[in-house]
């Protein structure tokens, strides 16, 4: 499938841009570059309702955290968390909240970060926001979350990472990992971690998920199930609920299944001549990529997964790339002609 890639500069000239009246100045998001499978119109074409109004689903602003101690009273060693660490801080973020709210505005290590999180397409990615914060605007594109900046309005599906409307149109986030795990793993990597608390400022039940539960896998998040909303690419080779480790970079794309990534431990492959490097972390269950220019050989029985991530004989020579798990329909619908590793319907 060709995918008629449109690589878009995103850096914007700030005396060319007009700002609402209302904000008071323009928001410092940092750029990134990211490649484009369609057009920004043909996104915005593609943008319906996802039921909820302009912040009927609420961001939290003023994230309160607490101890292990306290989060052990309720969440279970099994529980979905999205984990983030950054400069001696970590941070989990249970699934049970985040799907309440889908994003919250942070600041870790003096970084201010937003931790969205899609339930629609079981994605979790941390942007760098710069001195904006998102929220939710109801929106979705191929399913996925588009969040709004509220220093402009613009509007940027999560997924993309780039705004499709808005002054900021065509700019690019800069991506912060984030780590979908369960809750016994990221608290064993990291003992001192403090955990968005359910004291949130909102009345939801955060003992219900509303479109099923992951622990187990039931409802929505099935790989039998159906997406409930049309997208604008489809791609068989996997059920479409199947959860894949994705990464985008210099205009290509790759999605590996973990049981293949779980096998190997070390996985090679090369995008556009690129070659690329993807380690299988086993107590976090998840997949750690690197630009691998000199194809480096990276022998996973030498390798340590600690607080700090990946360490190891040839490691710091690499050029580390973000990337996060999402279910396979809504990667190949922004994605078209996604490279796929380890095809099959093993969970």
């Amino acid at each position: 499938m060709s995918r008629g890639v449109l690589t878009l500069s995103l850096i914007l000239l700030w005396s060319a841009v007009s700002f609402p009246a209302w904000a008071a100045a323009p928001p410092t998001i940092p750029d990134a570059e990211v490649s484009l499978a369609h057009s920004l119109a043909a996104y915005r074409q593609t943008v319906r309702s996802g039921g909820p109004g302009k912040d009927g689903i609420p961001a939290i602003d003023r994230p309160h955290l607490e101890s292990v101690a306290e989060a052990d009273t309720w969440l279970e060693p099994g529980d979905r968390v999205i984990g983030l660490y950054r400069d001696g801080e970590a941070r989990a973020y249970p699934q049970r909240i985040l799907v309440w709210h889908e994003i919250v505005n942070d600041v870790v290590a003096g970084e201010p970060l937003s931790v969205t999180y899609c339930p629609l397409t079981g994605s979790a990615l941390g942007f760098r926001r710069g001195d904006s914060t998102f929220g939710v605007s109801g929106r979705l594109v191929n399913s996925n979350l588009v969040m709004y900046d509220r220093a402009t309005d613009s509007e940027w599906p999560q997924l993309l990472g780039v705004a499709i409307s808005g002054p900021l149109a065509g700019r690019g986030l800069n991506a912060e990992r984030l780590i979908w795990t369960t809750w016994g793993a990221w608290k064993a990597r990291h003992p001192e971690t403090r955990v968005l608390s359910r004291d949130t400022g909102y009345v939801r039940n955060y003992r219900r998920d509303p479109y099923g539960g992951y622990n187990p896998v039931s409802g929505y998040y099935r790989r039998d199930s159906r997406p409930l909303f049309p997208v604008m690419a489809r791609d068989d080779r996997l059920s479409p609920k199947a959860m894949v480790l994705a990464f985008r970079d210099a205009g290509s794309a790759a999605a590996i299944r973990l049981p293949a990534l779980r096998e190997a431990g070390v996985l090679t492959l090369t995008l556009d001549e690129r070659p690329y490097v993807i380690l299988h972390d086993p107590e976090l269950d998840t997949g750690w990529v690197y630009r691998n220019p000199e194809g480096r050989t990276i022998d996973h029985a030498s390798l340590t997964f600690g607080p700090e991530g990946v360490r190891g004989p040839g490691i710091d020579a690499l050029e580390p790339i973000s990337a996060f798990q999402v279910m396979w329909f809504a990667w190949v619908a922004f994605q078209p002609g996604s490279m796929l590793i380890g095809e099959g319907e093993a969970p």
